[in-house]
């Protein structure tokens, strides 16, 4: 029987886009304005009522700073609060598992769980994950985020969800060339029991093993998966412009907008 909610972060990838920039650090610990990218993201995560760990799914290259990064983060949990890091076992790009067969990775070593937030490790949020998480938490459907995006050019570098009644996800389109709807899905997911025991079965039909999206994509045809209007955006660190834009933006500006805290209380 399954009993914890937990959170995912698939910290695997090699960065190679990313240059010299990942040469000796990976991509979610590198430095924006001051701090690692993760730490934007477990900063929310530790504040979530219920939630029993958080499992970081590495390469082997980089097993190193993310095990230093955990035991500095180690002595500011909360009680009871767990974070372990698991070596996915590949060295190099070419090895790589992909975004979901690092899923089904965690989920076989973790075993039975109640759900679980599903987070890539390169976005920093720039809003609360508290609605997500209220909404879906006590649930037995899964759910995905939809941020209002009016930019015809970052829809094409993204997911992009077309909703029915009660937002009800009906598809899923990674970095379509004709957008179907200005409602952007970041890779932020809760995925219910009967979602992530699905994991190994999307697998095991020969499916694509990166991007979570396509996972998504294809369960929201099989079982119901909900999307929830989200205000605010998010900072991909998807290249080195990317990632010197993020640090501009951050030395600035709050990562939440006060505005955006006004809309979420």
């Amino acid at each position: 029987m399954a009993y914890e909610r937990i959170a995912v972060l698939l910290c695997a990838g090699y960065g190679t886009r990313m240059g010299a920039l990942t040469a000796d650090d990976p991509k979610p610990l590198l430095p924006v304005a001051g701090r690692p990218v993760l730490d934007y993201l477990v900063e929310q995560l530790i504040g979530l009522p219920a939630l029993d760990a958080v499992h970081l799914v590495s390469n082997a290259h980089y097993l190193r700073p993310f095990r230093d990064w955990a035991d500095g983060w180690r002595r500011r949990l909360p009680p009871g609060l767990g974070l372990e890091v698991h070596d996915d076992g590949t060295r190099d790009a070419g090895e790589r598992l992909g975004a979901i067969g690092d899923l089904a990775f965690v989920l076989e070593r973790v075993g039975a769980v109640a759900g679980a937030l599903v987070a890539s490790g390169d976005n920093i949020l720039r809003f609360s994950l508290e609605a997500l998480w209220w909404t879906s938490v006590d649930g037995d459907d899964s759910w995905v985020l939809a941020l209002d995006e009016p930019d015809p050019a970052k829809l094409r570098r993204t997911g992009v969800l077309e909703l029915g009644e009660d937002h009800r996800v009906l598809r899923l389109h990674e970095k379509p060339d004709d957008p179907p709807s200005h409602w952007a899905c970041p890779s932020v997911y809760w995925l219910s029991a009967a979602a992530l025991a699905q994991v190994v079965p999307y697998l095991d039909a020969g499916h694509p093993r990166d991007e979570t999206g396509r996972f998504i994509a294809w369960l929201a045809g099989r079982q119901a998966v909900y999307a929830l209007p989200t205000d605010g955006g998010r900072l991909h660190i998807g290249s080195p412009a990317a990632y010197r834009r993020a640090d501009e933006i951050l030395r600035a500006e709050a990562v939440i907008k006060a505005a955006e805290r006004r809309l979420e209380s």
